[in-house]
């Protein structure tokens, strides 16, 4: 990152270039909720993807899940988020506006500097109904973290597969939480992904699987190209009610430094909740010895949180060359872009068709450009990330011997263009992509 990036850059960019735009933004927009755009949408199924092979299949003995978001209310009865998954809360008592009083400094309104009320408490899950019946029966939630259902489909895994101990159940998913007040853009939105991992031990083996995790969240964030991380051993009068020990990753956002990931030691707290509650058996049974109860160590990853990290770490600017994304080769949501020289030289167009047609069979994420000059081009796709610029020339069609049937090769971060022949361009390019 040259210089320090602004979060009105970042949300500039995300917007222009189609990352991610506000949600309902015909109508006002509505706090706390994002849609990502066409880039977006390519950028997180990138680092879902990595996420899935670096952490599951990867990893041995970890199962894939997909849970429902929608279950049961006793679910959340039992991991006591009902009645405790809360924020404290103060009002403004001119204004009504509303904070978490942990994020207010003062005893006046940020807004209009009325006096604050006192501090309540505020659940933080979205309440539904499921059903025709409006009854305290038909109550449930949008839940508000995807590891109660790992929870849940625990004996599942463990009568479909019959794992051996120490193994894990990993998802990604959506969850839900009804913040006071959403900010910093998708750092703190009411919808947002997780990416989380519930790998169950043996109480006598946490710290050497704790301390296994922590290696691989590091390897996970030299893969990202993130650099501005610090790891927080929180104190044990802050941590959770369920963990025994936690340790947060906190990136150096535009903002100020707050947490990106977590891992967290959260003993057999879950399981010997729903046991009690359930009247399910949940203990393992190994081949030797008697049944017991795993404990569970949980590396958690907040996708969105992954995403503004990415945008702010590899954000570049300069007056000469404008805006550039250096993201990770593989994360980059168009891996190489296809110009011909000039769009209205049927020749030129026709062969470059050709070459983005057989591109786009061997190599996710290759786009067509062809509107401004090649220099505007360069900037727009520098703008997105793309690693890769072809260009297809006067010279590919009829040069001399060492350039007919080569085309221009752009790199983004050294700006160096090669020629390559069109035969070996789709090697050439999974070999510098890494694919």
């Amino acid at each position: 990152m040259s210089g320090k990036t602004t979060m009105e850059k970042l949300v500039s960019l995300a917007k222009r270039r189609g990352f991610i735009y506000p949600g309902s933004e015909f109508y006002g927009g509505l706090a706390g909720f994002w849609d990502y755009g066409p880039m977006g949408v390519e950028l997180k199924r990138n680092i879902e993807n990595l996420w899935w092979k670096m952490f599951v299949q990867s990893v041995p003995n970890i199962y894939g899940l997909d849970a429902a978001i929608i279950m049961n209310q006793k679910v959340w009865q039992a991991s006591g988020h009902a009645e405790g998954f809360s924020d404290l809360m103060v009002e403004c008592k001119e204004c009504k506006k509303r904070y978490r009083a942990d994020h207010i400094k003062s005893d006046r309104c940020l807004e209009c500097g009325g006096d604050l009320g006192e501090a309540s408490l505020f659940n933080m899950m979205f309440e539904t109904r499921v059903g025709a019946k409006q009854d305290e029966d038909s109550k449930t939630y949008l839940r508000p973290e995807t590891a109660q259902g790992i929870f849940v489909n625990f004996k599942n895994v463990l009568d479909s597969y019959s794992p051996k101990m120490p193994f894990g159940i990993a998802q990604i998913g959506k969850a839900f939480r009804n913040e006071i007040s959403p900010r910093d853009f998708v750092f703190r939105s009411r919808e947002f992904t997780q990416m989380e991992i519930e790998y169950f031990v043996e109480e006598k083996n946490w710290e050497k699987e704790f301390d296994n995790w922590l290696l691989f969240m590091r390897e996970w964030n030299e893969a990202l190209g993130l650099k501005n991380v610090k790891e927080i051993d929180t104190p044990r009068d802050n941590l959770a009610h369920y963990s025994k020990k936690t340790i947060d990753f906190e990136y150096e956002f535009p903002f100020g430094r707050s947490e990106l990931y977590g891992l967290a030691y959260r003993t057999d707290y879950d399981l010997k909740k729903h046991m009690e509650e359930s009247g399910e058996d949940l203990r393992y049974r190994p081949h030797e010895g008697e049944p017991f109860l795993p404990h569970v160590i949980e590396p958690t990853f907040g996708l969105d949180r992954t995403i503004l990290a990415l945008l702010n770490e590899h954000y570049n600017e300069n007056g000469e060359r404008g805006v550039w994304l250096a993201l990770p080769y593989k994360l980059a949501p168009v891996k190489a872009a296809v110009f011909p020289l000039l769009r209205n030289k049927e020749e030129l167009v026709s062969k470059a068709r050709e070459i983005y047609s057989s591109l786009r069979k061997e190599i996710p994420g290759v786009a067509w450009d062809d509107n401004g000059n090649v220099g505007k081009r360069y900037r727009r796709q520098d703008e997105v990330g793309t690693p890769f610029c072809v260009t297809i020339d006067f010279d590919t069609l009829e040069g001399e011997e060492n350039s007919k049937d080569t085309v221009t090769v752009r790199n983004r971060d050294t700006m160096k263009q090669e020629r390559v022949a069109i035969d070996d361009l789709v090697d050439y390019l999974k070999e510098k992509i890494g694919i």
